[in-house]
């Protein structure tokens, strides 16, 4: 039995329930909504033997082979949901089951100076860095490197921008929010999508400093299906494995001096932009590895 968590018509969840229906696999949908109703029943070894009831036939937790792991980051709605949902967090970290991905390994995107620290340990290279609520320290990174970035520090989406003139007016509001700034990196983005021992990896050409949102029809990016070199795809291997993740979406730029800069791996990444774009069946490889 393969449990599937979360909105079962967002795109990544709805094609990766597709494939494993395909492939004939059994397959049990808790839904975000599903959850202000579920309820979890412990056994005598606590929740990896639990049940969990949603409305039909009580699902057994210690039948579930794989999981796959997509649940909204709202906060749920009553106190015997928020007690269903701790219940399941415990058994997804704790479970034999194949899980994508533990809650525990995706943890580190929380907070991107720890998963800097991670990338470096793996041998790809991190722009310069500075956290800060100081804006006299980050007028003088700015004029020290020139072109810089900035953005969140967690794991919250945040759109990257380039320091300019129209943002000097609001440094000062850094000291209420800890910022990141980092040394503008030249060169052509690459999103590569690990699955299990799978690579699918696309080269991503825009001028926008944040090709998810083009500001003009000229900053639309480009997508197109690549091959990495084989000694990098098993660097990208050893680092996802290395953070206990089966499932990643790694952002890349290739620099022209040959440099691999590794800016983010995401634990849960949206893939279906991309495999809509290069035609990569990255959610067929997700459902083989859930059913394997």
């Amino acid at each position: 039995m393969i449990l599937l968590w979360g909105d079962p018509t967002e795109r990544p969840m709805a094609s990766v329930l597709l494939e494993l229906r395909r492939l004939g696999a059994p397959v049990v949908v808790l839904s975000d909504e599903e959850m202000e109703r579920a309820d979890l029943g412990l056994g005598r070894g606590g929740v990896l033997d639990g049940e969990l009831r949603l409305g039909g036939p009580p699902v057994e937790l210690a039948r579930i082979t794989a999981a796959y792991l997509r649940p909204a980051e709202s906060i749920v709605g009553t106190p015997a949901a928020a007690r269903v949902v701790e219940g399941l967090l415990t058994w997804a970290n704790t479970s034999p089951a194949r899980v994508v991905n533990r809650p525990s390994s995706s943890a580190a995107n929380n907070s991107k100076p720890y998963q800097s620290a991670l990338i470096r340990d793996a041998g790809f290279r991190t722009p310069e860095t500075l956290l800060s609520t100081d804006p006299a320290a980050i007028r003088e990174f700015w004029r020290r490197h020139g072109e810089v970035i900035y953005k969140s520090i967690s794991g919250i989406r945040s759109i990257v921008s380039r320091l300019g003139p129209e943002q000097e007016a609001y440094l000062e509001d850094v000291t209420h929010c800890p910022t990141m700034f980092q040394r503008y990196v030249e060169g052509c983005d690459h999103r590569v999508h690990v699955v299990g021992e799978e690579i699918h990896a696309c080269r991503v050409e825009s001028p926008a400093d944040d090709y998810r949102y083009p500001k003009a029809a000229e900053q639309r990016p480009r997508l197109e299906d690549v091959r990495l070199d084989p000694e990098l795809s098993s660097r990208l291997l050893a680092m996802v494995r290395a953070m206990d993740l089966l499932v990643a979406g790694v952002d890349l730029r290739l620099a022209p001096d040959g440099s691999w800069y590794c800016f983010e791996v995401n634990p849960s990444p949206a893939f279906s932009y991309f495999s809509q774009a290069t035609g990569q069946p990255i959610a067929r490889s997700i459902a083989r590895l859930l059913a394997a």
